[in-house]
């Protein structure tokens, strides 16, 4: 039997088969790095990696290819810009469902002096934009936020936010792993400052890549997370400040943003409103099939509004991790078990500290998937009622 992924929420799979083969021509007929020969298939290759800079712009709706920077995934992207803006003295608001990607440095610079308030949410995942002027400081220097809770699906009140910040004349920096690709996201409609993304989710690119979008006011006050060769201005020791030069040092995974190109190519021909109507309608079938069995507590909202196609399931008399597991060895139903990297978020939800099993869903998945998986959720919590 084949395995049925739902864990997309984590990565994508499967991708689409013009990334595979993109990926693989560039490391057939290319191979070469950019900025550093003066030879056709160095051109070749920047030439690609400034296709994709101009295909994120048209997605992200933003005006300058130069301002989007390539890094190795969303964590990466979010580490430049908090240690990058944030000294000691600053203070910051975030979600109470964020990501370690955002929590983890930040509880780094908390030990130099940086200050951090969440923004509290209800259990079914909704954001308190009411408490947002009340735990505003003098020294607020940004809002770091998820556009969705990678635990429940629940999708955040963003442009209200980038509203606020606009009003106070701080920073905006989104947190998109989650919905990049499932929604329309319009960076001046944001309101955003930084729009930060990973390439191996809802982009549905090959693992290795992401990166962030970032206007000049604050690209002009970060400093670099790293520095080094960058093929541009060589003769000075100094990194260079001009963009992207002034975040892209060293060598990029350029095979990887040969694959991105084609997966955003991929998803301007399938359509984001088409992709996200159909990985909705999964959503639906799932959570109207977990309605009727027992045993089973749905958290976050239990309808597809305001949300992705995430749903995290407890299971208050059983073990998580024993039915994620026995899910994935008798069933070959794979999905994610646990705290998911985002225990603020479980602490909101009240699912700390046993987690979910987590189910994720593609486009590429089908009903019938669905209907499998819902025969053995019921399957498995009847068995296991009956020896209790």
């Amino acid at each position: 039997m084949a395995d049925l992924y739902f864990d997309n929420a984590a990565t994508s799979f499967p991708k689409p088969p013009e990334v595979v083969e993109q990926i693989n021509h560039f490391l057939v007929n290319i191979g070469t790095n950019i900025n550093r020969g003066l030879y056709d298939s160095s051109f070749s290759a920047a030439n690609t990696v400034m296709e994709t800079r101009e295909l994120l712009c048209a997605l992200f709706h933003y005006p300058d290819p130069a301002n989007v920077v390539f890094t190795k995934n969303i964590t990466e992207s979010l580490n430049i810009v908090i240690k990058g803006l944030l000294h000691p003295g600053d203070h910051v608001l975030i979600s109470s469902l964020e990501h370690n990607a955002v929590i983890r440095p930040l509880h780094s610079l908390m030990a130099n002096g940086v200050t951090v308030s969440p923004v509290p949410c209800s259990k079914e995942g909704t954001l308190d934009l009411a408490a947002l002027p009340k735990l505003y400081q003098p020294n607020t220097k940004a809002i770091i936020m998820t556009h969705a809770s990678n635990v429940c699906g629940s999708i955040l009140p963003l442009k209200e936010v980038g509203r606020f910040c606009r009003e106070k004349k701080i920073f905006f920096i989104i947190d998109s792993a989650q919905t990049a690709g499932f929604l329309d996201l319009d960076f001046t409609e944001l309101r955003a400052d930084a729009l930060t993304f990973t390439g191996h989710k809802g982009l549905l690119g090959p693992m290795g890549t992401g990166g962030l979008l970032i206007n000049k006011q604050l690209a002009t006050v970060l400093a670099p997370l790293i520095e080094g060769g960058t093929g541009s201005f060589s003769e000075h020791e100094s990194q260079p400040q001009q963009l992207p030069d002034k975040f892209e040092a060293g060598t990029m995974n350029i095979p990887g943003i040969y694959g991105l190109n084609a997966a955003i190519k991929y998803l301007f021909q399938k359509g984001l409103r088409n992709i996200r109507e159909r990985e909705l309608f999964l959503t639906d079938y799932f959570l109207q099939g977990i309605k009727n069995i027992e045993g089973i507590k749905i958290i976050g909202s239990a309808d597809t509004y305001n949300r992705t196609p995430i749903v995290s399931l407890d299971f208050p008399r059983q073990d998580s991790a024993e039915i994620a597991y026995r899910l994935a060895k008798d069933y070959h139903i794979l999905t994610r078990c646990g705290l998911h990297c985002a225990p603020s978020a479980h602490k909101t939800l009240g699912t700390f500290p046993q987690g979910t099993v987590r189910f994720s869903f593609s486009h590429f998945n089908t009903k019938e998937e669905i209907e499998f998986t819902l025969k053995t959720l019921n399957k498995l919590l009847s068995a296991k009622n009956q020896l209790l």
